[in-house]
């Protein structure tokens, strides 16, 4: 099957004008929360538009009120992709210990988002309502992020989870380190105004302009020389680089993993639970109980 003929589940390919490509995150009623089925038909999409020799631009979209809620953690849906989804090299995600999940989150949530930051074409957000934890590593891969007044933006980890940031840790390189230690360590919301005043986002438009707005930018570059623009993406994102964004995000997804262990150490669940809203906790530990009992414990 090619990717001209896949049909998604999770998200809709479009071209609303020549030479841009549109994905939009399908998963309205979860808030497009990324689990592993929207994960491979972003892939796959973002395959399908890079390959396409008459795409210059692409849009990253969502549907609904909200951008991305970060990783699904509803239980809906597979909990690994099948060897055919895979896309790096690093499997065993039924390793012993920490090796599975350890190879799981490399895969799906460090490789492929960083394999998508460097696509060879302009991506430029579009962003509306909430984005919370695992959203912003989407929000991160994109080369320009446009987003509506309401926008806001939450990683939520370090302060309820014991986890030192998402897997995909760019947070130095969006704004200045002091800042992303205290949005970091607060698990404070950040306005798409006060983003915007720390160099994260290029553009805050009202939310009924947003669509248009986005295009409007993605015209501009795509009527562009593509080989040029994907010269200067290149450029950028080597520079970046030099500065040590890779080597940092290698060594933070690293204390990531130290974080799910001393959770799995203390409480046999991979987040800190004592740490999680109520709400949230209480949804956890049942499916801790549920899991004991599936267990026969």
């Amino acid at each position: 099957m090619t990717t001209e003929d896949r049909k998604y589940e999770q998200v809709i390919y479009e071209e609303p004008a020549p030479k841009v490509a549109r994905i939009v995150m399908n998963r309205p009623s979860r808030r497009n929360a990324q689990g592993i089925t929207m994960t491979y038909d972003l892939d796959d999409a973002f395959k399908r538009a890079c390959h396409d020799d008459k795409i210059n631009v692409i849009i990253l979209a969502g549907s609904g009120d909200h951008w991305n809620s970060g990783h699904d953690v509803s239980g809906e849906g597979p909990d690994n992709p099948s060897p055919d989804q895979i896309v790096g090299l690093c499997g065993c995600f039924g390793g012993k210990g920490w090796e599975g999940p350890y190879c799981r989150e490399r895969e799906i949530y460090l490789e492929i988002t960083e394999r998508w930051r460097n696509a060879p074409k302009p991506v430029i957000a579009e962003i509306q309502g909430s984005v919370i934890s695992g959203g912003l590593m989407l929000t991160w891969m994109c080369d320009l992020i446009v987003c509506s007044e309401d926008a806001r933006f939450r990683d939520a980890t370090a302060a309820e989870m014991g986890i030192p940031g998402v897997e995909f840790w760019q947070h130095p390189y969006e704004m200045s380190v002091r800042q992303a230690k205290e949005w970091l360590m607060t698990g404070g919301w950040l306005t798409a105004q006060e983003a915007q005043r720390r160099g994260m986002v290029n553009h805050v438009v009202p939310r009924e302009q947003l669509a248009a707005r986005t295009l409007e930018l993605a015209n501009n570059i795509a009527a562009k020389n593509p080989f040029t623009m994907k010269l200067v993406k290149q450029a950028m994102n080597f520079t970046q680089d030099q500065m040590g964004r890779k080597a940092s995000m290698d060594f933070a997804f690293h204390l990531h993993q130290i974080g799910h262990m001393q959770a799995m150490l203390t409480n046999g669940f991979p987040v800190d639970i004592d740490s999680l809203p109520p709400m949230i906790r209480n949804n956890v530990e049942k499916i801790i109980a549920a899991r004991k009992t599936a267990a026969g414990g």
